[in-house]
């Protein structure tokens, strides 16, 4: 298994869109979890702010991505639709915010998500991590993975009409 670091979106374009489509294909029909849907946020996201990615490969073949980007400080849209509005110790300190994070099913229960996260977290300056989750995904199992990992609930937010509510989440 090899971890890649990759701060270029369109040199992993094609496997995170094809890893996105196969975790997702049970929930494609949707408007929020459409591939054209996860194109645009993901062009969206690559073009903020300290944008990187981490690709798992087994052999080759991509099997789990995490991407991120740094939040901006209290005016990021990201804490602007976090509800209750977070507080100055929060919007204050700086903050990589974790977008995607997917493993294809035969490859998981492996630790191939943790190794991402912390690959991501052990190469970037920031001094606090923050993460969306919607808490039904796996019957809440990703939300106590992630709580596991040391990670609080803060709050939660919604990104359109379609989208799910998540829970917001905060690693110091």
């Amino acid at each position: 298994m090899s971890l890649v670091r990759i701060g270029d979106v369109e040199s992993v374009w094609d496997d995170l869109v094809g890893i996105y489509k196969e975790c997702w294909a049970h929930k494609l029909h949707l408007p929020h979890y459409a591939p054209e849907t996860f194109g645009e946020r993901l062009h969206r996201h690559a073009a903020e702010p300290g944008w990187e990615a981490v690709v798992a490969y087994d052999s080759g073949e991509p099997v789990g991505y995490l991407y991120a980007n740094r939040l901006t400080g209290a005016d990021d849209r990201w804490w602007r639709r976090t509800r209750p509005a977070p507080g100055p110790e929060l919007v204050g300190a700086s903050t990589v915010a974790v977008k995607e994070m997917m493993v294809r099913r035969p490859w998981r229960g492996r630790g191939i998500a943790r190794r991402l996260h912390d690959v991501l977290l052990a190469g970037r300056a920031e001094t606090q991590a923050s993460l969306m989750v919607n808490p039904l995904n796996e019957d809440g199992k990703v939300q106590a993975l992630y709580t596991a990992w040391g990670y609080r609930a803060v709050g939660t937010a919604q990104s359109s009409p379609e989208a799910p509510v998540l829970t917001v989440m905060v690693l110091s």
